[in-house]
């Protein structure tokens, strides 16, 4: 008899959520029983997003109610960074399992949260109820936890290109630097200045120099002092992470190559190959592409990681934590294959 675990999810208006409803509505054991989203509430989930209407003509946005949590077993929450805070506490007190896609408890150290959000921690007593949820680099965590931290899109890529090279001994903790492009889909759904269409087609820009948010976290998963700098590129999703690192001792491309495939080896959704990744590759799939290379003439590491930032990055994370904490198959409604062209 096949399991069924009642879901929901919190804040589904966006592109995450969005990307939430179409994994979790082809979940085999996953039932999605309600999905939030207050400026549209009322309004039927294929009005916003047409390619959901196989989800019925019945499904439809509704206003947060706590009282909605009596129908789950889980909540996944798809809120703007600084909103979790304020809910995660109830959640985890009705003994519900929370699956937070914003930033609010992915860093350990309040201060950091402060420096680089601006803002104080509001629920600091709750850290320490949150797993990383970065399977790969992080599956410890996961084991018995029942509320989850989703890495976000940049660090996603970042640490799994450079965690496993400094966890060997391969290059060097200090001075990585990680360039980064993602799609314009990484900004959400509402509309800025910087995403519209004439601004953002045939634009490749740098933004966040120095600061950007994600910093602290890249660290803190990759395990090194990062210089980040992030790039906005005119396509709809994906991210290319480029990482430069200084060996930390004799190396070569084929023992970067050995050493991340040893590492992988029994990952099903991290490929590593030769080949250099392309976020195509990686469309609609919770997969991550990975390669590295030796430069001899400049003594450099380079490490780079394609994924898709609405499923590694985001939603297919989420499921993937989601099935590994309520002891299903880590694969089941995910997939590792991508969609092309």
């Amino acid at each position: 008899m096949k399991q069924s675990i009642p879901v929901g999810i919190i804040g589904a208006s966006g592109y995450v959520g969005a990307e939430l409803m179409r994994l979790l509505g082809q979940h085999p054991s996953f039932d999605m029983r309600f999905v939030t989203g207050d400026t549209q509430a009322g309004q039927p989930v294929a009005g916003l997003y047409p390619h959901l209407a196989w989800l019925g003509a019945d499904k439809e946005f509704v206003k947060y109610d706590p009282r909605l949590l009596d129908e789950v077993a889980l909540a996944f929450l798809s809120l703007p960074h600084g909103q979790s805070m304020a809910l995660a506490g109830g959640i985890i007190e009705q003994d519900k399992v929370a699956i937070d896609l914003a930033a609010d408890f992915r860093l350990k150290d309040t201060g950091q949260y402060q420096q680089w959000y601006g803002a104080p921690h509001q629920a600091p007593d709750l850290l320490g109820r949150f797993a990383y949820g970065l399977p790969e680099l992080f599956r410890d965590e996961l084991a018995g936890a029942t509320a989850v931290a989703v890495p976000g899109c940049y660090p996603t890529a970042a640490a799994l290109a450079v965690a496993p090279l400094v966890r060997r001994g391969l290059i060097q903790s200090k001075g990585v630097i990680v360039d980064a492009a993602s799609g314009v889909s990484g900004a959400g759904r509402p509309p800025k200045a910087h995403t519209t269409f004439c601004a953002a087609d045939e634009n490749f820009t740098a933004y966040g120099l120095l600061d950007h948010r994600h910093t602290p976290e890249i660290e803190q998963a990759a395990g090194a002092s990062v210089l980040f700098t992030p790039h906005l590129a005119p396509m709809n999703r994906g991210i290319l992470a480029t990482c430069y690192a200084t060996p930390a001792a004799e190396t070569s491309t084929e023992a970067l190559l050995g050493a991340l495939g040893e590492f992988y080896a029994d990952e099903p959704f991290v490929a590593v190959s030769d080949r250099p990744p392309s976020t195509k590759a990686t469309l609609g799939a919770n997969a991550a592409h990975l390669t590295a290379r030796y430069d001899t003439r400049t003594h450099t590491v380079v490490a780079l990681c394609a994924i898709d930032n609405l499923v590694k990055g985001a939603a297919g994370q989420a499921v993937q934590c989601a099935n590994l904490i309520c002891g299903l198959d880590e694969t089941a409604g995910l997939t590792a294959v991508g969609v092309y062209p």
